[in-house]
């Protein structure tokens, strides 16, 4: 797969096959991942994957916080802004509405709602899940560097013919992690990755969220245009 049609073919699957992912295979992506810069090569991510009982009990025990207790649990760094402004919360509003469209679930269905956002704890039935950390003590460029760290991880993937999910759903229960994987004291939990093989059939992984053309995000300064031409 040219690298062009697999970033062009990255999604959010929001339904997995149970069919199983094979170690070698995870290994493999996280490889090609670890090619991703970083300041000085300093490398500040670290992943946890999990499968089979293992995943099982985490996602039971992640979906019963975030069903009964989630006021309670905080992440430890900050995803979105304190205050909304333009064109972002029209963008986020239009991601939401266009899922709950595509799923049949009306706007003012609120537990149907709130059942779809809890299977995020389920990886949404992917049989892998990675846990993606940064260390604590690191500062604000780190997060550039974990960030190209995970695109390429959802990059990779879909060289292998997978798909994925991140989701910084995971972040705010860092507490009921630690109970399941080993994170150390300065591991901060960044998000989760759902990680398999798409359900075709699943009418959510029909959604294919849009994108601002070139000319609105980027300006161009020196270009010759008879140099242009004959490129």
């Amino acid at each position: 797969m040219h690298v062009d049609e697999a970033i062009q073919s990255r999604r959010s699957v929001r339904r997995f096959l149970s069919t199983p992912v094979a170690q070698k295979v995870i290994r493999h992506i996280l490889q090609v991942a670890s090619r991703a810069p970083s300041g000085n090569n300093i490398q500040p991510w670290r992943v946890h994957a999990v499968c089979g009982e293992p995943l099982q009990a985490l996602c039971r025990d992640v979906l019963q916080a975030a069903s009964e207790a989630a006021e309670q649990h905080r992440p430890e760094y900050e995803y979105y802004p304190s205050q909304w402004v333009e064109p972002y919360l029209e963008r986020r509003r239009q991601n939401g509405f266009a899922l709950y469209e595509v799923l049949g679930i009306d706007r003012r269905d609120l537990q149907r709602r709130e059942q779809q956002m809890l299977r995020n704890y389920s990886f949404f039935d992917a049989p892998v899940g990675l846990l993606v950390t940064l260390d604590r003590r690191l500062n604000t460029g780190s997060y550039m560097d974990l960030g190209m760290f995970i695109q390429n991880i959802l990059v990779a993937a879909r060289g292998q013919g997978l798909h994925t999910c991140a989701q910084a759903a995971f972040a705010p229960f860092h507490a009921v992690v630690r109970r399941h994987l080993p994170l150390c004291e300065d591991d901060l939990l960044v998000c989760g990755i759902a990680l398999g093989y798409e359900d075709t059939q699943a009418p959510e992984n029909r959604l294919l969220t849009g994108r601002q053309p070139v000319e609105e995000f980027a300006s161009f300064h020196g270009f010759d245009a008879a140099a242009e031409r004959m490129c």
